[in-house]
């Protein structure tokens, strides 16, 4: 059960891994006026569930602790996000908001019945050094004048791995509620965008495509998988984990042809997968335990 929680929550990582692809082809539309399509699309096949069975609309009235830890979670992360980038070089930006994985991995250790051992923080500091290497690959050069938009990466940081923390305590949470946090979400990017954007609609089928593809997965089905898993898988591994969508996001930017394939990319890919491997030990000894069990017998 935990194995197939672990392996769901992996698969949010897979699908963030194309949100800079997606992005990329979705055309100029301002952030927050994708943030808000990306959400309402987001939000539709948890609607149709809702509608086609109306009983698991009693999975909706939940405290309102869930509710704003779970709009803050996914609306505070996205709007704090676009502020560091708005107030700051991307890359320093990124850098600093993707602490995120290793304040999950070190944050577990206050979860009841979680144990931080020492693989699971190498791990997430292996796979912070490959993602160093894949985001400042042209240099990092910090500068105070950027404060505003560092202090609000920092915070970006903060408020994803608290979301997924907190959310791990919340596990007899049906994820059917994610689909009012998107759709709360989505309000508040719209609210966001009227406030501060102007709107920018995409041009040709490619970019339509591009932008149906962010709501339904990376945007959409990815939080509804990372919900699952951090409430009933391994949250360790899937923290140490998350260091693979910026690496696998540079591999399929590289084979798309967005991007060049370079030793940095080679050396990245040793530390973020060892990384990986190494945070996941509990598995692989779980795994391994009954054939040990097995073989004694014989």
């Amino acid at each position: 059960m935990k194995l197939r929680a672990t392996l769901i929550g992996f698969s949010a990582i897979l699908m963030w891994s194309f949100l800079a692809l997606l992005t990329a082809a979705s055309g100029k539309m301002p952030p927050f006026q994708l943030s808000a399509i990306c959400f309402a699309i987001a939000s539709l096949p948890g609607i149709l569930v809702l509608v086609l069975k109306p009983s698991r609309l009693a999975l909706l009235k939940q405290p309102a602790s869930v509710w704003i830890v779970g709009i803050a979670g996914l609306f505070g992360y996205h709007f704090l996000y676009f502020t560091a980038l708005r107030n700051a070089p991307a890359v320093e930006a990124g850098l600093i908001a993707y602490l995120w994985p290793l304040l999950i991995v070190v944050g577990s250790a206050l979860l009841p019945g979680e144990k931080l051992r020492w693989y699971h923080l190498v791990g997430a500091v292996a796979g912070l050094c490959g993602t160093f290497l894949i985001v400042g690959r042209n240099g990092v050069n910090f500068d105070g004048a950027y404060a505003l938009g560092y202090g609000a990466a920092f915070l970006c940081a903060f408020t994803w791995s608290g979301y997924s923390l907190l959310t791990r305590r919340f596990d007899a949470v049906s994820t059917d509620v994610v689909t009012g946090f998107c759709l709360a979400t989505s309000i508040l990017s719209l609210v966001c965008h009227l406030a501060l954007e102007t709107t920018v609609w995409p041009q040709g089928a490619v970019e339509w495509v591009a932008v149906v593809g962010l709501g339904l997965f990376p945007v959409g089905a990815a939080f509804y998988a990372w919900d699952y898993g951090v409430k009933n898988g391994n949250i360790q591994i899937l923290g140490a984990a998350s260091y693979a969508a910026p690496l696998l996001s540079t591999l399929i930017l590289t084979l798309f042809g967005f991007a060049e394939a370079t030793p940095r990319i080679a050396i990245a890919c040793v530390l973020v997968t060892g990384g990986a491997v190494l945070a996941a030990q509990d598995m692989f000894r779980k795994k391994s335990a009954p054939a040990q069990e097995a073989a004694a017998a014989e």
